[in-house]
This record gives C-alpha cells, sequence and structure tokens, in this order.
C-alpha cells in the first residue's frame, strides 16, 4: 500500500533500494495485524518520511502478479510531522533521502510518463481497479 501527497505541485517520495532500476518511491508499505489500511497507511508514513497524513479517496486498486501482492494507493493529506524525520531501524531497505519533488521532475528520478500524467491530471478514474500495476506507470 502507498501514499501518494502531493502539495503546490510536489510529490513526496522517498529514495532507498527498491530491488530495481529506480531507487525513488512511494512511501507506504504492509499492514500489520489487526490495523485497518488507513491505520496502516498512517503508520508507514510516518515511518518512511516523519510526515503525519490523513488517508483521503483511493487512487488506484493494482496487480502486482510477480510478486503476488495487491498494490492499493490512496491519496493522503499532509497534516504535520517533520519531513525528513525517519524513524530509524522502521524499514527492512535504508531510507536515504525524503523530499517533495516537482511533478515534472518525476522523470528525471525514474518515474514513468504515464505516472507523471496521472499525477498531474489529478488521477483521472480513481478508485478504479486498474489492472497491471504497469498500467498506472509503475
Amino acid at each position: 500500500m502507498t501514499g501518494i501527497c502531493i502539495e503546490d505541485g510536489r510529490i513526496l517520495v522517498l529514495n532507498q533500494e527498491t530491488g530495481g532500476p529506480r531507487t525513488w518511491s512511494l512511501p507506504g508499505g504492509k499492514v500489520e495485524a489487526g490495523e485497518t489500511l488507513s491505520q496502516a497507511l498512517v503508520r508507514e508514513m510516518r515511518e518512511e518520511t516523519g510526515v503525519e497524513v490523513e488517508t483521503g479517496r483511493l487512487l488506484y486498486l493494482c496487480d502486482n502478479t510477480a510478486g503476488q501482492v495487491v498494490h492499493i494507493t490512496f491519496e493522503v493529506r499532509r497534516v504535520g510531522g517533520e519531513i525528513g524525520a525517519v524513524l530509524g531501524g522502521a524499514d527492512t531497505r535504508p531510507i536515504r533521502g525524503v523530499e517533495f519533488v516537482e511533478l515534472d521532475k518525476l522523470a528525471r528520478l525514474g518515474f514513468s510518463d504515464t505516472f507523471v500524467r496521472l499525477c498531474q491530471s489529478g488521477f483521472p478514474g480513481a478508485g478504479s481497479y486498474m489492472g497491471a500495476k504497469a498500467n498506472i506507470g509503475l
């Protein structure tokens, strides 16, 4: 599960080893026992970015069949916290940086043009099943 926080044309991303060619990614993680999706996302965002958020609308639901994972992404709104105040050891892959990046600079960080267009257009079709994760450019 991931959260998308966009403010003033910038999106919150983190830099960490992803196992793929792109080292910048959206913050998020797994749901722990007893958590709702919203509780898990709030916790993961705080642990990985230092930002306190409120969960908003469901943006998309995708399949990641290679990893046997359902990829769920929500819009989030920042309500507090300190960007970069990462909780050490909370993630299995060390986080090297957290920042808001201008949407038009996402492609330079390895995000696809498809994903950039979705961010810039406000995620038309929000709340939809999008099929393969590749359909949203991730």
